[in-house]
């Protein structure tokens, strides 16, 4: 897989040079680090666990509502230094979703680098119910053991939307995406692209272990309490 940022030391430059972002390599920064590879291990290890028997009823219903459909959902994403990977989801869309993509373009109703309709023909109707529960993200928890994701960070963007990004926004790829985010529990669905590079970015500047788990609890009063998503 092609790496789609060649040159983290021009994004890190450009960090400093704009006053934008800084990133701070402390022994105190490198210790969050460690400390949060550790948590993401025991937690996501964990989850896996606890989530096994949802798993297997979701498997079951996803399988009566079409034999012939994967139960898993697999998409090369960008992590951290612009390294692409394998995410995984539980599959809430047609199979063929990505094909029936270009017809619906124009529909999108996200200004900049990502793609969102909140009626998307494509998800079933299993689906809707496992995307308001955000169900389908559970796989995830596979990406953070592995270390392609973190529990919180960025949202791990699609190559065609890297491709896309300015210098400026690049910024959000010099870390390890997560499941969960700023972006992610500050009104997803209603913020566009730009306001998504902003709070990454801010998160990014400002990230330590007790924001992390604030960012966590949020998100699960977000997934219990859901509104508008999609």
């Amino acid at each position: 897989m092609p790496h789609y940022t060649n040159d983290l030391e021009v994004i890190e430059s450009s960090l400093y040079n704009t006053n934008k972002l800084i990133l701070h390599k402390t022994s105190d920064q490198r210790m969050y680090i460690i400390v949060k590879r550790i948590v993401d291990i025991l937690i996501s290890a964990g989850g896996i666990l606890l989530y096994l028997p949802v798993f297997i009823v979701i498997a079951i219903l996803i399988k009566l509502e079409d034999t012939k459909g994967t139960i898993f959902f697999k998409q090369v994403r960008v992590g951290k230094n612009g390294k692409p990977f394998n995410i995984y989801k539980i599959r809430s869309m047609v199979p063929n979703a990505e094909e029936l993509l270009p017809e619906l373009a124009e529909k999108n109703e996200v200004k900049g680098a990502m793609f969102k309709i909140k009626d998307d023909p494509r998800v079933t109707r299993l689906g809707k119910f496992i995307r308001k529960t955000s169900i389908d993200e559970f796989p995830q928890l596979w990406n953070v053991l592995k270390g392609d994701m973190s529990l919180v960070g960025p949202r791990p963007s699609l190559p065609r939307e890297v491709e896309q990004y300015s210098l400026y926004d690049s910024q959000r790829l010099v870390v390890t995406p997560g499941c969960t985010g700023l972006w992610q529990v500050s009104g997803r669905n209603e913020l566009h692209f730009k306001d998504m590079v902003e709070l990454d970015l801010y998160y990014i500047q400002r990230r330590n272990l007790f924001f992390d788990i604030k960012l966590i609890l949020k998100t699960f009063r977000v997934i219990l309490f859901p509104k508008d998503t999609y």
